[in-house]
């Protein structure tokens, strides 16, 4: 099995929170992310729940939109 070497001898002091504060930038950027898309979901969500339906009676009046070329 591979052996880890973490020793970062007198680098160590700038390298170990240079990690920790890349691995706190990856997660802030998955997380927000992840917040967006849930947060846009929902709007299409609601979007799509408030546009009358095609068939409807909203439609009846035969707009361009339903023509055959």
């Amino acid at each position: 099995m591979t052996d880890l070497h973490l020793d970062a001898g007198k680098y160590a002091a700038f390298l170990w929170p240079a990690y920790a504060i890349t691995a706190a930038g990856f997660a802030w950027m998955i997380a927000a992310t992840l917040l967006r898309a849930r947060r846009w979901r929902r709007e299409v969500e609601r979007l799509e729940a408030a546009r009358p339906r095609k068939g409807g009676a909203d439609s009846a009046g035969g707009g361009a939109g339903d023509r055959a070329a």
